[in-house]
């Protein structure tokens, strides 16, 4: 822990060297996140409820999701960028360098400028909390959900790296699963329809830590659903065993 602090030190001395550059894309993600809320605005303002969900519920719906998602993006970024770090050949580097390889990969690129929009989100959560009867226990559930979902987005991530290997380039499908992601998830799953909710439930489980335990915190479905953010960290073990398997495949890019 002691080495990747000292890298994120020597990530925001590198950003603050260009100060002006920094804050510009700070207020660019600032923006970005204000465009989610604003469409929640419009379309409940026209239709009273999406999905029978109010603006308050799909706020707290979408800063979950919003929160999620700029966590894994802030802090793993560096597996999102991993196509250029194969083909341009600095994965051979890494590899005989003495230090954890999952550590390296994560610190060649820490986005701080996430940062914003994860304060942008808990306004939106904070805001749309008025819209539960809250308990000690729906607090929890509300912290699981948002660290469970930044494990799913964080496994994609991996997901998408180890997949590199078998490809040497970017498979921009999987931005479906995270950048799509931040844009629908900002309705609860269900609206979309069952393939789409038993897709995201099994597969990519983003709705364990959004659509099935926010039932539980509206009151529209019983206890155990604010459990299942506890299983959604098993999505992880599926994409380390397929970043294991990419990486013992690795024989170098020629470069």
């Amino acid at each position: 822990m002691k080495l990747y602090f000292h890298y994120m030190a020597l990530h925001v001395k590198s950003r603050m060297a260009y100060r002006w550059s920094f804050f510009i894309e700070c207020l660019g993600q600032l923006l970005l996140g204000l465009n989610l809320f604003l469409g929640l605005v419009f379309l409940t303002g026209r239709f009273g409820a999406v999905g029978g969900y109010t603006l308050r519920e799909c706020a707290l719906c979408c800063g979950t999701v919003l929160m999620a998602s700029s966590l894994a993006e802030c802090f793993g970024r560096g597996f999102d960028r991993f196509a250029y770090v194969l083909s341009s050949a600095r994965f051979d580097r890494l590899l005989v360098q003495p230090r954890p390889l999952m550590l390296q990969i994560l610190c060649t690129e820490l986005r701080l400028n996430m940062l914003p929009r994860v304060a942008e989100a808990a306004v939106m959560i904070v805001w749309g909390a008025g819209a539960v009867r809250w308990t000690a226990g729906k607090g929890i559930v509300l912290l699981l959900m948002n660290l469970g979902g930044a494990g799913v987005f964080f496994g994609l991530f991996i997901l998408y790296a180890a997949l590199c290997f078998f490809t040497l380039e970017g498979l921009e499908v999987m931005n479906i699963f995270t950048d799509g992601a931040r844009e629908y998830g900002k309705y609860p799953f269900g609206i979309y329809g069952k393939g789409v909710l038993w897709l995201l439930t099994l597969l990519v489980p983003l709705a364990l830590c959004q659509h099935w335990p926010l039932q539980y915190l509206l009151d529209r479905g019983p206890w155990q659903y604010g459990l299942l953010p506890l299983l959604a960290p098993l999505f992880l073990i599926p994409c380390l065993l397929a970043w294991r398997t990419g990486v013992r495949r690795y024989r170098s890019t020629g470069s």
